[in-house]
């Protein structure tokens, strides 16, 4: 009883404090009002709820257009109306906010002298957050464009309910996810996935893993950054920013989570979101366990022509990889004041795979069979990956000055075993030599730190100033054993065995000056970086060392022209540095004839990016774009040798990469239970080569067509269909077909919202792959590469604890560093 007593009290004394400042707010605007009643003229409204309802003891706020200052205020009465008495002649904004309801900015509005102005009807959205628990309503995210941006409101998504990050960018607007699974949205320059605004990106499937384990459930909202800032890294590629959600109030909450899928094979994982949050403390975490089993199939098909002998090698390999994934997160804050924060975070993940690997190698002279070649391979890879992060973060003063700060340490260990085993035969099938057996051990530890501290300066109420420094060291370590059994001892190769050690070291600082002006706006940033770095191949006795600073500007312009129509203008210049294993000079065994090897002197790409867009009511979006990039190596080049058949495929500074195109994304609302999301890219593209490359000098067009439909059967359940396609398309020195696929989900929403159950199934009819032709310098070559694409997934999601309580995520600051390790499964 005495309990009880003790909160009916705080409730009484909270209720008296809310209706002090209810009657404050009316008699300032009510002094405010008749103060100035002489002198100006009057505005007057009338406030509605989505039932046509008067929206009574609304609070309506008059702003300044220019600066958004307060002008006056005042309530509704129960019919829902409000006036404004003696406004001087200006353009004025309104903010309206009633309980249950969404705010709701309007205007701009124009007050002539000596006329009256009447502001056509309001109508307030009911909001779904509620005291104790949040609702979802809506059947699509809602998305909202600005100039340099679409953001992708993702907890407004009953379909996306159970589904990962990479399942969401795979259906985004703008966004391209190929068969090597690189995402990008600017070109084919891989962009910069950040979350918390944090560089979280790593390369190839650890990316790819790192995104599958981030629900839907935990994230905000996602941010498709095409205007970049000098915050970041200087990316060429665009940002993908995701904005997980964080807890804020006092309370324990947690998602659990179960994924089961089939395709060729299984796939299946689970995992908990759990986080506690008290006035100090704040403990976070998550773990996620996956096993899944996929293939990867491709066949090549290779002519030589030399000295009138036409031989061809032609290449059908199959293979079977099983992995298992455990990934954790662990981490905690400490609130030093209201305004300080100071916390710590481990996390990672723990991989072991194993690949089956069948090679068969035909060989024919002269369209005659001449011999085949069996390779066959056991891998077992073992990686893991720790990251340690110390961090603060701090409001300095009451006018908004910040302060973040972070300290990172990861290490990367893999080991990885191979055993090949190749059989030789002659056109009528005998074995014309003994069976050779190969040994291709390859273990890999890097090690980075990383430091840096950003400094936010609110200098007005329309203008910012941004500032902060980076430093990173990278350390990595790897070998390469490879060679033949010689009476059963397996030998080391000196012609293929290496050992590698590269150091990295990059100094960075950025400024950032924000600033609106009337109906203009202006974001201006400048980031430098220098970058000392060494290769060392030991075995080799080979140094490469670089040294070099860069100055990256980036400027975006915008003006409003009104309250629908926006213009912006944008100009950045970007890099894109080499992952450490590209730089690594091994050569890794494919077959007898075909091998891959990294290239010590690769050197990074650099990017100048213009784009010119319209966006109409922060919906429809179009662009006009330019991208130019330098040093282009993204792509595989080619060095067969006439003479002994044998294919090396590499990366180098091939070029330079012309992209001119046009970007179109359109929501369109059909009806009340469907709507959609349509996407066009049309490009001219051209590549150049250095003359050391070659003489390719072609152009060719690219044209990406997507389209998402959203259909909302009730009001817990939805469905939407995915379908993709791309023309026929040049790219490097490779020519591609067109490539197609269609994506299908329905989504229900259970135990009162608390839960979710999703039905999903990829490519639908099995169409994705990629089909090319190379034919360059003494190169032709045809080849097919098919990875498991058709699987059928069921998700299933449940929240428990305090629903309104958001979970909570800490990001460090040097995944940029991470994804250059590109540890591959």
């Amino acid at each position: 009883m005495k309990g009880k007593f003790i909160v009916n009290f705080l409730q009484y004394r909270l209720m008296k404090f809310l209706f002090g400042c209810l009657f404050l707010l009316f008699l300032t605007g009510l002094y405010n009002n008749l103060h100035a009643q002489a002198t100006g003229t009057a505005i007057q409204g009338k406030i509605l709820t989505e039932n046509r309802s008067p929206a009574a003891l609304s609070t309506v706020i008059l702003l300044k257009y220019k600066d958004s200052s307060i002008v006056s205020s005042a309530i509704t009465d129960k019919n829902g109306q409000f006036q404004f008495f003696g406004v001087l002649p200006d353009s004025y904004l309104l903010l309206v906010s009633a309980v249950g309801y969404n705010k709701s900015y309007t205007g701009p509005y124009t007050v002539i002298p000596g006329r009256n102005f009447k502001i056509p009807d309001i109508i307030l959205s009911a909001s779904t957050r509620l005291l104790k628990e949040v609702s979802v309503v809506g059947s699509r995210p809602e998305i909202e464009a600005s100039p340099g941006k679409i953001t992708l409101n993702i907890q407004n998504s009953l379909t996306d309910a159970g589904a990962s990050a990479y399942d969401i960018l795979r259906q985004s607007p703008g966004v391209r996810v190929d068969n090597n699974n690189s995402i990008t949205i600017i070109g084919r320059q891989n962009a910069l996935i950040t979350i918390d605004g944090k560089q979280t990106n790593l390369a190839g499937e650890d990316l790819i893993d790192v995104l599958r384990g981030i629900q839907s459930n935990m994230i905000d909202r996602i941010e498709l950054i095409t205007g970049g800032s000098a915050k970041y890294d200087a990316s060429g590629g665009g940002v993908i920013n995701i904005i997980l959600k964080k807890g804020q109030n006092t309370g324990a909450n947690g998602t659990f989570t179960a994924v089961a899928g089939y395709g060729k094979y299984y796939k299946g994982s689970t995992g908990i979101v759990f986080n506690d949050r008290t006035d100090k403390f704040n403990i976070f975490g998550n773990y996620n366990y996956a096993d899944n089993k996929t293939f990867h199939d491709f066949t090549s098909d290779r002519s030589i022509n030399f000295e009138n002998v036409l031989s061809q090698y032609n290449v059908d390999y199959n293979g079977i990889q099983k992995n298992q994934t455990n990934t954790f997160s662990l981490g905690t804050d400490y609130f030093i004041s209201p305004g300080q924060t100071i916390g710590f975070l481990v996390n990672g993940s723990i991989t072991d795979d194993n690949f089956v690997k069948n090679n068969n190698l035909n060989i024919y002279n002269q369209a005659v069979f001449d011999s085949l070649i069996t390779a066959n391979a056991n891998l077992n890879r073992h990686i893991s990956r720790v990251n340690y992060n110390l961090n603060y973060s701090g409001k300095l003063d009451k006018t908004g000055k910040t302060l973040t700060a972070d300290v990172n340490y990861t290490t990367y260990s893999r080991s990885s075993a191979e055993y090949i085993t190749n059989d030789f035969f002659d056109a009528s099938g005998i074995a014309y030599r003994p069976t050779d057996s190969l040994q291709n051990l390859s273990p890999s530890k890097i090690h980075i730190w990383l430091s840096r501290v950003d400094f936010t300066d609110p200098l007005s109420k329309t203008s910012k100033l941004e500032a902060g420094v980076k430093n990173s060291n990278v350390v990595s370590n790897n070998d390469l054993i490879f060679g033949p059994k010689i009476n059963g001892v397996y030998e080391s190769d000196p012609m293929f065995s290496n050992d590698f050690k590269y150091t990295e070291n990059v100094n960075a600082g950025y400024v950032n000056y924000e600033n609106k002006l009337d109906k203009f706006s202006i974001a201006a940033a400048l980031r430098a970086e220098q970058t000392i770095a060494k290769g060392n191949s030991i075995t080799l006795n080979k140094v490469v060392n670089s040294n070099y600073i860069d100055l990256f500007p980036n400027v975006l312009l915008s003006y409003k022209h009104d309250d629908k129509n926006d213009f912006s203008l944008n100009y950045s210049r970007g890099i894109t540095r080499p992952n450490y294993e590209l730089l690594n000079p091994f050569l890794r065994y494919v077959d007898l004839y075909d091998f891959d090897s990294g290239n010590p002197n690769l050197k990074p790409e650099y990017s100048t990016t213009v784009q010119l867009s319209y966006n109409y009511n922060k919906t429809f979006v179009v662009t006009l774009y330019s991208l130019i990039v330098s040093d282009v190596y993204d792509f595989n080049v080619y060095e067969q040798n006439d003479t002994s058949k044998v294919n090396l495929t590499t990366q180098k500074n091939f070029g330079t990469e012309y992209n001119y195109g046009l970007r179109l994304f359109a929501p369109v609302v059909f009806t009340s239970w469907w709507n959609a999301d349509f996407n066009f890219d049309a490009s001219y593209q051209r590549y150049v080569a250095y003359p050391v490359n070659g003489n390719l000098n072609k152009g060719t067009q690219d044209i990406i067509f997507s389209t998402t439909q959203y259909f909302k059967i009730s009001n817990t359940i939805t469905a939407s269909f995915t379908d993709h396609y791309e023309s026929p398309t040049f790219y490097g020195v490779d020519y591609f077909k067109a490539n197609y696929y269609m994506d299908a989900g329905i989504g229900k929403q259970l135990f009162n919202n608390r839960g979710s159950l999703k039905l999903s199934a990829l490519d639908i009819f099995n169409t994705k792959r990629d089909r090319k032709n190379t034919n360059y310098e003494n190169l032709d070559m045809t080849t097919v590469v098919k990875r498991e694409s058709q699987v059928v997934r069921l998700t299933f999601t449940y929240r428990f604890g305090k629903t309104s309580l958001k979970n909570s995520t800490h990001h460090t600051g040097n995944e940029d560093e991470q994804k250059r390790t590109n540890i591959t499964n």
